[in-house]
């Protein structure tokens, strides 16, 4: 893999990570659930893979706590970046499935 592969790689992330923050106002707890939901869904995917990150686990526990207080626009927010870092772990995972093999022993 070469170097701008990996410019590419980091500036997708860059992309999902900032996406992240954009939670409307006025959020309901409906609105957690799904994103909640989705967040679930990745990490699981991303433990399926073997690279689950902890700071995922600590933005749905902050996204947790945060609609247990019924503070759903926070709860969101919390939910798409454990969302967002999921899916991070899970570019991360597939693309050193085989970057890997690109190394050189010197």
């Amino acid at each position: 893999m070469n170097m701008t592969s990996h410019v590419v790689r980091l500036f997708s992330l860059g992309l999902v990570l900032m996406s992240a923050t954009s939670a409307p106002a006025a959020t309901s707890e409906a609105d957690f659930s799904t994103a909640y939901a989705a967040a679930e869904a990745a990490d699981k995917e991303a433990g399926r893979l073997r690279n689950q990150w902890t700071v995922t686990a600590e933005a749905l526990a902050d996204a947790k706590k945060a609609a247990d207080k019924g503070d759903f626009d926070r709860a969101v927010a919390s939910a798409k970046e454990a969302e967002a870092l999921a899916k991070a772990s899970i570019v991360q995972a597939t693309s050193e499935k085989e970057a890997w093999k690109n190394l050189e022993i010197r």
